[in-house]
């Protein structure tokens, strides 16, 4: 149930009404929309409250959200959320562009990438410290010493680090060296963990699961949300069908979807939505003509070489390039 509250409300109206809702057993979520304050009850006595805050001078409107998803959903916040991540902008208009290795393999490997994408005019770093793998026998990436690493790549070169979070137990290291915590595919519906990025200050990036619905992946960004995390991006990476010729089939309608669905920001991974570098490029222009906030790609110095998805990861030159053609498309749709 959303509250909006009357243009010239106070904050003593403001405060009163939330100690109204906090008696009646429910949870508040303010935020500011439109030039008024908005407030989220949730509880599952809350439309018990209905009738008695409508009737409150200093409320406007009071409204049932229908979607199952509340506080994710363009109900709650109609003007479109924009989430910084190391001073970058997502969702502010223009595109935001992420690059680096699927993992961080050695020092040597992480700078040389973090360089050359830096180079090309990403705006982020990403990498694998701690990797989520099929098999028990592939390279699971350098751990913390990894996530060391990219700290120190990220002082080096100024780019923010964006990396992927497996274990709640790991949340404070990774508060330490990140920019902005992954919840990845897998972990779309590690309710513990969504839990635990909720409770800390940090950016989130939700990558939507392979199996997952849009409003699954929205149900998992709630979690996050009603913890109190604000800083929420969305990635659409690719589902499982059943075809074969992609690694995962890229579902760009849902970046749309997610727009007129939701407030929050949405980026694309042409890397592991295809799993083939010759159509991560066509598929991210592709991905901003259809309206996403931000791509998230891989690159590799020498990826004939690489311990983890070399097949998807672009040459730095190739990158670059991908990077002026992603900034046309932005022009001309401007």
């Amino acid at each position: 149930m959303i509250v909006v509250m009357q243009p010239l409300a106070g904050r003593d109206d403001v405060s009163a009404v939330i100690s109204r809702v906090e008696a009646g057993g429910c949870t508040v979520h303010e935020t500011s929309d439109d030039g008024r304050v908005v407030l989220g009850v949730l509880g599952r006595d809350a439309l018990a409250l209905r009738d008695a805050l409508a009737a409150l001078p200093c409320v406007e409107r009071v409204v049932d959200i229908a979607p199952p998803y509340k506080l994710a959903s363009r109900e709650w916040r109609r003007s479109a959320t924009v989430v910084s991540i190391g001073g970058v902008a997502v969702g502010a208009g223009n595109p935001v562009v992420i690059a680096g290795p699927c993992a961080v393999e050695s020092w040597e490997q992480l700078l040389a990438t973090a360089e050359a994408v830096k180079a090309g005019g990403a705006h982020l770093l990403r990498g694998g410290a701690f990797k989520p793998r099929t098999s028990p026998y592939a390279f699971r990436g350098l751990g913390a010493e990894g996530l060391k690493m990219l700290r120190a790549a990220s002082d080096q070169t100024g780019l923010p680090v964006v990396t992927e979070i497996l274990a709640p137990g790991d949340i404070d290291l990774f508060v330490q060296h990140a920019d902005a915590l992954q919840v990845g595919a897998r972990n779309m519906q590690n309710f513990p963990l969504l839990d635990e990025v909720g409770r800390v200050g940090k950016p989130v990036v939700l990558k939507r699961g392979m199996m997952a619905t849009i409003e699954e992946l929205l149900l998992a960004a709630e979690y996050i949300l009603a913890r109190g995390n604000t800083q929420v991006i969305l990635c659409e990476r690719g589902i499982r069908t059943f075809e074969t010729a992609t690694r995962n089939t890229p579902d760009l309608a849902a970046i749309p979807v997610v727009k007129q669905l939701s407030h929050l920001p949405i980026l694309f991974d042409p890397s592991h939505s295809t799993g083939n570098r010759r159509y991560v490029a066509p598929m991210a222009r592709a991905a901003i003509a259809a309206g996403a906030d931000g791509i998230m790609v891989e690159v590799h110095v020498h990826p004939e070489a690489a311990l983890c998805d070399g097949n998807q990861a672009l040459l730095p030159a190739e990158f670059a390039a991908l990077k002026r053609d992603v900034d046309a498309i932005a022009a001309a749709l401007r």
